[in-house]
């Protein structure tokens, strides 16, 4: 006879088949339990259907709203789902009857992140961390921590070392015997990514091969790599299918002079090959927009507007710096021709935003809506992964109307291809940064679209990649000093809009005819950066 017990053994045994034919059997034969529900829901979330998970776990609620498996699974169920908002109340009804529930507070801190409570999800992580030495929210809390408007770079540099500590200690400097050109390699699991590698197609695709032996070191094959213009002494490694370890063996052998990582933080998973310190000099450069903290890592390239000089002490690293913008890009890939601002057809200035959701935290909110109140003819479109998520955009719509501003105001849509993505800008007359993590391709892509970013110098590297953009595209009025002068400088362009039509009309010449453009002179200024770098880890490692 199907009983709780059959199906129990069935799934944990991974039969899953037969632990849903058990389950249902039961839940049939006998009065249902709530205990039974909920493991009829894991064992279809394990399946792979969180949608008739929510509903079962749902009716084990019903019989008895304190069973904890019900809410834990829901919790898990609505982030499948990407429902982050639905989830919130799941991971609070389940912390209410297990405080000290790791995976609980982990997980509810990953729902608050991805809504923009990052300062709240920090807390979270670390809870889930202090209680029992939890490595995932760890790894977590190191790499959201950039984006927490309540971090100080102390708090940042802490927070990564502490990380660090957690990887495999760096092995001491290699000879490179190799006569020729300097050999650097470039590690990415991101070249299939086009739009988002502008930056670093317009240096590979630029770089002096006379002097420099280029190797690509993909977690993607050569084939998805279509940004990527083959040089014939250029070396592509896919290196997917080996572990770290294998990988580290693997570069090694190629006897780099400088390895450069463009991953850092956004792919956890390749750290602890960067951290074996695989060539005689490390860089980071791309990704990072902080510390690592790593002691693998011997330079990170940045800007005279990102890292000023009295921050460096919050650097494990050695700051280096372009002179110009570290973020140089060119288009290389179709894009929608540049449209009028749409203020002249439809009578309102419209301010938009298409930054990851997890970037909107409440202090961006409240200063677009201060925007919006003293603005009263402006309107705002949101266009992001996340918005097509019923719950979400309840949840940032709540956050509107709780500062003044009523729906109709809100324009919001989810995600498209990203051909259909940059043709919306043509219903945006000013983008909005967010802050204190700053745009960084959208950026560049609002203003390639002919659409002015409005940002602010802000107190971290994250928070000035749109002040170092706009100053190096020519475009200073729009880089304001605070977030007083930010909203201010809003409010006036929805009053007068009216110069936005020939800026708009020009912006793709005038961008091209910016430093912030000449990839060509921007690989100029890093081989010379790559120069002084092998120049002092020579003088420091004689011999190596």
């Amino acid at each position: 006879m199907a009983s709780f017990e059959t199906a129990r053994d069935h799934f944990q045994a991974q039969r899953l088949p037969e632990a849903e034919h058990a389950c249902r059997a039961a839940l049939w034969a006998g009065i249902p339990s709530a205990d039974l529900h909920a493991l009829h829901g894991d064992i279809l979330l394990a399946q792979q259907r969180p949608k008739e998970s929510v509903a079962a776990y749902n009716e084990a609620i019903k019989i008895d709203p304190q069973c904890f498996a019900a809410w834990f699974g829901s919790g898990c169920a609505f982030l499948q789902l990407q429902e982050f908002a639905a989830s919130l109340e799941s991971w609070r009804h389940a912390l209410a009857l297990h405080a000290t529930h790791v995976p609980s507070l982990h997980n509810y801190a990953k729902a608050l992140f991805q809504l923009g409570h990052i300062d709240a999800a920090i807390q979270h992580f670390h809870a889930a961390y202090e209680l029992d030495g939890n490595l995932h929210s760890l790894a977590a809390l190191a790499t959201s921590i950039p984006a927490n408007p309540a971090a100080t770079a102390s708090d940042v540099l802490a927070a990564r070392q502490h990380y660090a500590a957690t990887l495999p200690p760096p092995t001491p400097p290699k000879p490179t015997p190799h006569q020729g050109p300097i050999r650097i390699g470039y590690l990415s699991s991101f070249f299939q990514s086009d739009h988002w590698m502008k930056p670093v197609w317009g240096l590979l695709n630029h770089h002096d091969r006379t002097r420099f032996e280029l190797f690509l070191l993909s977690d993607a094959p050569r084939s998805a790599c279509t940004g990527y213009q083959q040089h014939s002494s250029d070396h592509f490694l896919d290196i997917s299918a080996l572990s770290n370890d294998e990988a580290a063996d693997r570069i090694e052998q190629l006897h780099l002079d400088l390895l450069v990582d463009l991953n850092g933080y956004s792919q956890l998973d390749r750290l602890p090959l960067v951290a074996c310190k695989p060539a005689p000099i490390v860089v980071g450069w791309f990704n990072l927009y902080a510390t690592s903290g790593l002691p693998a890592y011997d330079f990170l390239i940045g800007d005279p507007h990102v890292v000023h000089p009295a921050e460096e002490l919050h650097y494990s690293e050695t700051v280096v710096r372009v002179p110009c913008s570290y973020l140089t890009f060119q288009v290389q890939y179709p894009v929608p021709d540049v449209a009028p601002p749409p203020f002249l057809s439809n009578g309102h200035l419209t301010f938009g935003c298409f930054a990851s959701h997890h970037k909107l935290n409440p202090n961006v909110l409240a200063a677009w809506a201060e925007i919006l109140r003293r603005a009263p003819n402006s309107r705002l479109l949101l266009k992001n992964s996340l918005l097509h998520r019923p719950t979400v955009l309840r949840h940032l719509l709540d956050a509107f109307e709780a500062h003044g501003i009523a729906p109709d105001r809100l324009s919001c849509s989810g995600r498209a291809p990203h051909f259909d993505f940059l043709a919306a800008y043509a219903d945006v007359d000013i983008a909005l940064d967010p802050f204190p993590y700053n745009g960084g391709t959208t950026t560049m892509e609002a203003l390639w679209q002919g659409v002015p970013v409005l940002c602010f110098d802000g107190d971290r590297w994250a928070s000035r990649q749109g002040v170092s953009l706009l100053r190096n595209a020519g475009l200073p009025q729009f880089a304001a000093a605070d977030l007083p002068s930010y909203i201010e400088t809003a409010v006036t362009l929805a009053q007068n809009p009216e110069p936005l039509v020939n800026l708009r009309a020009n912006m793709r010449q005038h961008l091209q005819q910016s430093p912030v453009c000449d990839s060509a002179a921007f690989a100029r200024q890093m081989e010379d950066l790559y120069l002084r770098m092998l120049s002092q880890s020579r003088q420091a490692h004689p011999g190596v």
